[in-house]
């Protein structure tokens, strides 16, 4: 590998990431809190290390190789969760580096869970608000993904972006939108950063303040969940905002190219694709299964119950994880839902995490054809999505991502088992780091945190995020000993 040109460009996004962090200074200086100093020198620390790295390991122009591409994407992510733990360790808003690593690793994977939030101990919203809004903005830059982000801007460096690319969105669909990857960057985010600013204005003007919309749009359009609010968006009771932040879930977690396709050649696509239908339709039916099993067993017949059935079920199937109900407190049923949720996910190229839709509708398909051959030893079926026939290999290489994600889910809740959490939190706990989700059942509900774990559980969650957000086979190709083999 090209070690001096992975180093060179792990320097550029380090001082990115410093630079980022003087957003959240403004708002230490707007609210005159103690956090300006702590932020100021996590951002010295992270730009000048930045600095050092990206000057003295420039080098000739280099084309990088798939192995460079997957290399830089997890180092990159993983470098740049070390240094977005510091403003919180260094502030005092978070005690301890672990915990300031795992609230800054589910932030810039968009998983949402925090260690933060107790009712009666350590309320969300006594944070200063330069680390509140800190610990939201790693949602927006993870959002999109940092490394989508920097294609734009590796070709002033001398490097080419399409190994990056194809590191970062691995998966059976993962076409570039157009033929140059840093257009392609730019378009994506474009209609990324639009969303969040739509929705900003929009809570603004449904009685948000500033702060709160910016926040609470970038957990929105990244998928993440973290809020300002230790009751999530529970907390503004308002059946306006809550509509508002389920439309956005809803747009996040659908396939941006369908979007770009919209704002771009304003051809609407989106109900002649198939995943985006099977999406649709599963929030749906989800959602009116829900409303008529807690209203048949708990609150009675009231239509507001629709509207909160439908937020739990776009909140979770999206991966973002905002609430407005507790549904540990919810009928078997619906709880049983919730956790089948926390593996299904939303369209592929969208900002959310778990299985993805489009691979549930693959396996499903290869299930229905494989029980068609049974039948029909002689008859030839072939596996079409939207009239496109799927290739082996896409097959294959889904199957192999369901297995082996299935097989982690296990490994990681049979860990926290033995650590001592109970089987509901363990279970769903593994699912929910592995997901990108947020809240699980038991001691993680929505009215909890995962603030209670054992270290060593929070470092193995940690780890499930990063696997979740990458795609799992991003982070395990590494550990082969092929891909270091000369």
């Amino acid at each position: 590998m090209h070690y001096r040109a992975i180093l060179h460009i792990l320097g550029a996004i380090l001082v990115f990431l410093g630079l980022s962090m003087f957003l959240s200074l403004f708002w230490s200086l707007y609210y005159q809190e103690p956090d300006f100093y702590p932020i100021l020198k996590s951002i010295l620390i992270t730009v000048s290390l930045g600095v050092l790295l990206f000057v003295f390991t420039r080098s000739k122009h280099i084309e990088l190789s798939t192995r460079d591409g997957f290399a830089i994407v997890t180092s990159a992510w993983f470098i740049t969760a070390v240094f977005s733990a510091l403003p919180g360790f260094l502030s005092g808003a978070i005690p301890t580096y672990t915990d300031s690593f795992f609230e800054a690793m589910s932030g810039l994977t968009t998983t949402g869970a925090s260690i933060l939030g107790h009712p009666s101990t350590n309320l969300i919203e006594n944070l200063p608000h330069g680390i509140l809004f800190w610990r939201s903005f790693t949602h927006f830059i993870g959002g999109m993904g940092i490394i989508v982000f920097s294609i734009a801007i590796l070709p002033l460096l001398g490097f080419g972006g399409v190994q990056l690319f194809r590191a970062e969105v691995a998966g059976p669909v993962a076409d570039k939108l157009t033929p140059r990857v840093k257009q392609t960057a730019k378009y994506l985010w474009g209609i990324y950063v639009g969303f969040v600013l739509v929705e900003t204005l929009f809570l603004k003007l449904e009685g948000m303040s500033l702060f709160d919309s910016l926040c609470h749009s970038f957990g929105t359009m990244a998928t993440g969940g973290f809020s300002t609010k230790t009751a999530s968006i529970g907390y503004f009771n308002s059946p306006m905002i809550e509509w508002t932040i389920i439309f956005f879930m809803f747009a996040a977690a659908t396939n941006f190219s369908l979007h770009f396709s919209a704002l771009s050649y304003r051809k609407i696509r989106y109900f002649k694709d198939a995943e985006f239908k099977f999406y649709f339709g599963l929030i749906l039916f989800l959602s009116i299964i829900i409303t008529l099993n807690i209203s048949q067993n708990i609150y009675g017949w009231k239509l507001e119950n629709f509207r909160h059935a439908a937020f739990t079920t776009v909140s979770l199937i999206t991966s973002t994880g905002f609430g407005t109900e507790d549904f540990e407190t919810w009928p078997p049923l619906s709880k049983t839902i919730v956790f089948f949720m926390l593996f299904i996910g939303g369209s592929a190229g969208s900002t959310t995490g778990a299985l993805k839709i489009i691979r549930t509708v693959l396996v499903l398909k290869f299930l229905a054809v494989e029980i068609r051959r049974l039948i029909h030893p002689k008859g030839v079926f072939l596996l079409t999505i939207g009239g496109n026939v799927v290739p082996d290999n896409v097959v294959n290489n889904t199957l192999g991502f369901y297995l082996f994600y299935i097989f982690i889910f296990v490994v990681t809740s049979f860990l926290f088992s033995s650590m001592g959490i109970d089987l509901v939190s363990a279970t769903t706990a593994s699912a929910s780091a592995l997901g990108n989700m947020g809240p699980g059942l038991g001691s993680i509900g929505p009215s909890e945190n995962w603030g209670h774990f054992p270290v060593l559980a929070k470092w193995i969650a940690s780890f499930c995020m990063l696997l979740g957000r990458l795609e799992i086979f991003t982070i395990t190709v590494l550990f082969s000993r092929t891909f270091w083999r000369q």
